[in-house]
């Protein structure tokens, strides 16, 4: 494993310990959120004060039989890439990152399609993946003509980067589409629903995500199943065969409780024959890239390079 970014450490550590003591002085949480609290956390990003900011150039249609998606297409187009928002499967929208989204559609010459998948606990496993195995298919299909290239990409961050392994997968099993997606770009991901290591060890910290809150969104996301279920590959794509699967690159922090999926993933998909780049980033907490660091800018360029270069 190699590490990046040790020349930052000192300021990731100190904004470590800054949200850890700001979540101190909030008041505790019941274990999952009743449904006026479900509703305010879903209208502002992080319980902040406003919800984030729609940009014009985002574009809201309906595709593939109901599944709305949000379009930014720029003026110059090489590829399109399909984004699946974080959220621990209850939270977040396809309008969530739009500046983000925007940014990167024009510097990497991309269309950015974000797919607003239906949330649990209203729509627990398997409707989130179904909606984004539904937007991929359509844009298989429909991408020549919608955006005059095939160049076909996919990523996402947190639930999301685990929906992206379940839709390549999806694709593969159930439709016999292998190679249509070029590259995969998963950032913090949950990969072992029934936990890793270093889920289950990392204990109450309060960062944002924790053992705790883990335990929650699986509860939340697939109701009623155990642990053993949960491996089962088509929830848990940690213990899928990957083979046929893109390039892939895979981040995450040190400090977050899911870097175990990270670094098993990556091996897997790497002894499955697709070539993996790993980004282990110092000191980084879960959602690092939510919030105005060094590492972020970082990791915002390196993504952009490797999905403009995929």
């Amino acid at each position: 494993m190699t590490i990046t970014d040790e020349d930052c450490l000192d300021e990731t550590l100190a904004f470590n310990a800054q949200f850890e003591a700001a979540a101190a002085s909030r008041p505790p949480r019941g274990r999952v959120p009743d449904a006026d609290v479900l509703a305010l956390l879903r209208r502002n990003r992080l319980g902040g004060d406003a919800p984030p900011v729609r940009l014009p150039q985002g574009r809201d249609r309906v595709v593939a039989g109901g599944v709305t998606v949000r379009a930014f297409v720029p003026d110059h187009i090489d590829g399109v890439y399909l984004h699946l928002h974080g959220g621990s499967w209850a939270f977040g929208s396809a309008d969530g990152q739009d500046e983000r989204l925007w940014h990167l559609a024009v510097e990497a010459r991309l269309a950015v399609v974000s797919v607003e998948y239906r949330l649990a606990p209203e729509h627990p496993f398997p409707a989130g993946p179904d909606d984004c195995e539904a937007a991929a298919r359509w844009l298989v299909d429909h991408a020549a003509a919608e955006f005059g290239t095939q160049r076909l990409l996919i990523g996402g961050e947190s639930a999301g980067a685990h929906l992206s392994v379940l839709t390549l997968l999806r694709l593969r099993d159930r439709h016999g589409i292998t190679g249509a997606f070029r590259a995969a770009h998963l950032l913090f991901g949950a990969y072992d629903l029934s936990m890793t290591p270093s889920q289950r060890l990392f204990g109450s910290r309060p960062l944002l995500s924790n053992t705790d809150s883990l335990r929650t969104s699986y509860d939340r996301f697939t109701p009623g199943l155990g642990a053993e279920q949960r491996r089962d590959p088509d929830v848990s794509p940690l213990f899928a065969d990957l083979t046929g699967l893109p390039p892939a690159r895979i981040v995450v922090g040190t400090e977050d409780p899911l870097l175990d999926d990270s670094l098993f993933l990556a091996a897997r998909w790497q002894a499955a024959g697709a070539p993996v780049r790993l980004g282990v980033v110092a000191g980084a907490m879960h959602g690092f890239t939510l919030f105005p660091l060094t590492v972020t800018e970082r990791e915002l360029r390196r993504q952009r390079d490797f999905l403009a270069g995929a």
